[in-house]
């Protein structure tokens, strides 16, 4: 093996024992029995869900959702997702305070149509995802210290008379490897680099990780789901004594004043969908809010001193709380094809070789202020855990209870409409997969038996998995 990659190395010598495994427990031995459709399996939102595959498809409110108030609400939330926020003072009533430093000037910008955002195409800056930052240690309620000068994370942008903090650029290594069977595949390594630090160097120690923007339906469901059912997930994982085990990241809830389930955010480092709508206001945007009332330079960044602000908090409470509910009330799409054989054969094998264990099919909400979410049988495809997922997608920054190899497992309601919404296949937390099946074989740690599982699978049960993912 002399001359090869780790990882491709890693694959070789795994070829041999796993295509044994594989013979052995007749993967590939034998055409498996396939699965019936169930009941209702294709309302992946239960009564929430909408049957639309356009372009627009994840921007609908839920199809239960009756109540005026909570449609009108929902339809001022989308104005104020979509559109521009402008430099302080502006004629445009409750829409100024932009900055003084920002990523972008809406949410829709990088969540363009309620989609995902993707990674820019190497020589160009970030504009639609963004860079974590923090320092060794830990702050108050153990949340990630920032950078004394940078802060949380870099703004590559700023409002007139102010320096951007930075630029980032990404560049790629290919990584050859094969599948069992012969075929050959290549995945992309990305590699960071920060150039043009607008106020002086970062700290030593400085540890980053890059961010695309997640899909945004379905939000208030997940939201919903008891804090019992992701223990007892968890505990069920443990028990299970295959190498998985899941488990809750505890973060600060500043509305409670306490510590609390995280559920959103690619670490789970939010609590509620309040939290994470205040917080990507104030980091992204830089509007401050009641639950975000600070603004987001520090002390060091002497040039945002004294720029006029929107208010205080810049955005009202009335529209944040109606962006709030767009947010959570955003409807999640039917399932497509699902009672098509060679999809029902991808749900088995999906199944079979582990990835339910962790993208957990079917989950049941609880109560809810909001009775469209309530006891809603959702299928979103994850158990809002924690887990390892290997030196591969490591990032080594960790987030409260989160380590560096630590990712939250991402719901995959919608990943087959990814490609019509936002005109892109690029997956995972920094989007280097450039398709699902990529984003399958750089899963390691905890999921390595199952990418593994999948690398040897035949082609044509390969094909039929991917076909079952295309069909969420």
């Amino acid at each position: 093996m002399t001359g090869l990659n780790p990882l491709t190395a890693g694959w070789i010598r795994l070829l041999t024992v796993a295509g044994l495994a594989a013979s052995l427990i007749g993967w590939a031995a034998a055409p498996q029995d396939i699965p019936r459709a169930e009941p209702g399996e294709e309302l992946s939102g239960g009564s929430t869900t909408v049957f639309d595959a356009s372009p627009k498809a994840f921007g609908f409110p839920a199809r239960n959702m009756q109540d005026e108030e909570h449609r009108s609400a929902f339809f001022v939330g989308h104005s104020f997702f979509n559109n521009n926020w402008v430099v302080a003072p502006g004629a445009t009533a409750g829409r100024d305070g932009l900055g003084p430093l920002f990523n972008t000037r809406s949410c829709s910008a990088c969540h363009a149509d309620d989609g995902r955002s993707r990674p820019p195409e190497p020589g160009q800056p970030m504009t639609s995802m963004f860079l974590r930052l923090s320092i060794p240690g830990s702050g108050p309620h153990r949340a990630p210290l920032p950078d004394p000068v940078y802060g949380g994370q870099i703004q590559g942008q700023a409002i007139p008379g102010v320096p951007p903090e930075a630029e980032v650029f990404v560049t790629y290594t290919e990584i050859p490897g094969a599948f069992a069977d012969g075929e050959h595949f290549s995945l992309r390594k990305p590699e960071y680099t920060i150039t043009r630090p607008g106020y002086g160097p970062f700290a030593a120690g400085l540890l980053t990780s890059p961010r695309v923007a997640p899909v945004m339906m379905g939000t208030g469901l997940l939201e919903t789901v008891p804090e019992e059912t992701l223990r007892a997930l968890a505990a069920e994982q443990k028990r299970g004594g295959h190498g998985i085990a899941g488990h809750i990241n505890t973060v600060w809830d500043s509305a409670l004043g306490k510590s609390a389930p995280g559920r959103f955010g690619w670490k789970s480092e939010q609590p509620t969908v309040r939290q994470q709508v205040a917080a990507a206001f104030n980091g992204d945007i830089g509007i401050t809010s009641s639950l975000a009332p600070a603004e987001n330079h520090t002390a060091a960044e002497t040039a945002c001193a004294n720029k006029a602000s929107g208010g205080h908090p810049e955005i009202s409470e009335d529209i944040f709380n109606a962006v709030v509910m767009y947010t959570r009330t955003l409807a999640v799409p039917a399932r497509r094809g699902w009672t098509n054989p060679a999809v029902l054969r991808g749900k088995g094998l999906f199944t079979r070789i582990g990835c339910a264990t962790c993208h957990v099919p079917q989950l049941q909400t609880g109560d809810s202020d909001l009775p469209e979410l309530s006891h809603q049988t959702i299928r979103p495809y994850t158990d809002l855990l924690l887990h390892d997922l290997g030196e591969g997608l490591a990032d080594h920054r960790p987030v409260f209870d989160a380590g560096g190899r630590d990712w939250r497992t991402p719901p995959l309601w919608g990943i087959g409409l990814v490609s019509k919404v936002n005109r892109h296949t690029c997956f995972l937390h920094d989007g280097r997969a450039r398709n699902s099946a990529e984003a399958i074989l750089w899963h390691g740690g905890e999921a390595e038996a199952a990418r593994e599982q999948f690398r040897t699978l035949p082609k044509a049960d390969r094909a039929a998995l991917l076909d079952f993912l295309e069909s969420l």
